[in-house]
């Protein structure tokens, strides 16, 4: 007897756990075996809006049977788990538009076609289009379904800031002080090449029929780039600024006072306004000087990169159509709108960005003003993030040392960057 119940509490307890993983429908008898049963990734943050998504979707389609399971993967390395079992992973997953390469080198992801792509299209931003469009094998394709723009811009406290002062970092740190900061996380590439991307420096990347890297070059160790380096480095050093402010950081600094201004993306939105209250602000990223004192100096633009997420539908899924049907229904107008009602998500649809409540919100006006001075985030080199990270880091403990080798770091940054074709002195 005791094993018997012993067994039936481990099997409730089984159905529990995976309810809470975020099952749409019952555990408990494991589902209709005659459904059709679509697998869906979102991130954590998404888990609730994608199961209501699911329900509707199966009150759309009232004709058919539907399984619909919901699993948590954050959309940062879901090519990963994807492709370590292509044809066992999610029937659909949302992801970043820089991961497609990989994604469609391993197979793993779906063309889409036909009357669908059209509506895609038509529906959507340009950008957004662009981001999820690959040539592949001289053939170009869209590979995945846009639904919001993932870039950075800054948000402060008006209470202490104005909207003049917010235009340049300059005009920010006039206004701070060694207990009330401006956060930016110099040891982030994705935050920190803003700095060259004003200046037009960048890199370029060329692929082979297999879409896989041949060789990698990077400009940001000419001499415009070490000028744009002594700007970021006399920031670092500067005491009114955070520059190790990841986002746990700077949501703090804005719950205590410690932080009156910093970047970072959407995601925060909800917390860092419940903390701010009325003076919560919103605006495009400022300005920064480059070399300061001199004759030449300059306001440069901070120009960040502007991703997408999309959806994307697995090659190897057993029910293409249908998961098909479920991306675009999740991508559509109405939940576009839904997703910037939930967690402030700017829209890639023409006519959900339109909307009043998002053409009034103020988050959006920031993002729509970025999005005209930013960088498509496609064609990325997978060797960026380390070595940025690298020369972040090197800065922030020479700002504690007050040791920093410009040069040196420099160079050490691009050279790990940079890759050469196999047949060059550096074999990848």
């Amino acid at each position: 007897m005791k094993k018997t119940v012993k067994a039936v509490c481990s099997a409730l307890a089984l159905c529990a756990a995976l309810s809470t993983a975020g099952c749409t429908d019952g555990c408990m008898n494991g589902g209709d075996p005659n459904a059709i049963k679509l697998t869906v990734w979102v991130s954590e943050a998404d888990r609730a809006f994608a199961t209501q998504v699911a329900n509707d979707f199966k009150a759309a389609n009232p004709d058919k049977n539907y399984n619909i399971v919901i699993d948590i993967q954050g959309e940062n390395d879901v090519a990963t788990r994807v492709l370590n079992d292509v044809e066992n992973a999610a029937d659909v997953y949302s992801c970043a538009n820089d991961q497609l390469s990989k994604l469609i080198n391993g197979d793993a992801l779906a063309q889409i076609a036909g009357e669908r792509l059209e509506r895609v299209k038509a529906a959507n931003s340009a950008g957004s289009i662009d981001s999820a469009t690959v040539t592949v094998n001289g053939n170009e394709g869209v590979y995945g379904m846009p639904y919001t723009d993932n870039t950075f811009f800054l948000y402060y406290n008006k209470s202490v800031l104005t909207e003049t002062d917010v235009q340049t970092i300059d005009g920010i740190l006039s206004k701070c002080t060694g207990n009330k900061k401006f956060g930016y996380p110099m040891d982030d590439g994705w935050y920190s090449s803003a700095f060259y991307f004003g200046k037009d420096l960048g890199y370029e990347v060329t692929y082979d029929q297999n879409l896989a890297e041949t060789s990698i070059t990077c400009d940001f160790d000419n001499e415009m780039g070490v000028a744009v380096t002594e700007a970021m480095w006399n920031l670092v050093k500067d005491g009114r600024m955070k520059a190790d402010a990841d986002d746990s950081k700077i949501t703090a600094g804005f719950n205590d006072g410690s932080i009156i201004a910093a970047v970072s993306g959407i995601w925060n939105r909800k917390t860092i306004e419940s903390y701010l209250g009325d003076n919560f602000a919103a605006a495009k990223l400022p300005t920064y000087t480059l070399n300061k004192g001199q004759a030449n100096e300059e306001q440069v633009q901070l120009v960040p990169f502007a991703g997408y997420k999309l959806m994307g539908v697995n090659n190897y899924s057993k029910n293409k159509t249908d998961a098909m049907d479920f991306a675009e229904f999740y991508t559509n107008k109405e939940n576009q709108i839904k997703h910037f009602e939930e967690r402030g998500f700017v829209p890639t649809d023409e006519a959900a960005r339109a909307d009043e409540k998002v053409q009034a919100d103020v988050c959006a006006k920031a993002i729509t003003a970025q999005l005209a001075h930013a960088k498509t985030q496609k064609d990325v080199p997978s060797t960026l993030w380390v070595p940025m990270e690298g020369l972040g880091s090197a800065m922030i403990t020479g700002a504690q040392s007050g040791n920093f080798d410009l040069s040196g770091q420099l160079k050490a940054c691009v050279d790990a960057i940079e890759k050469t074709t196999k047949s060059g002195a550096n074999n990848m």
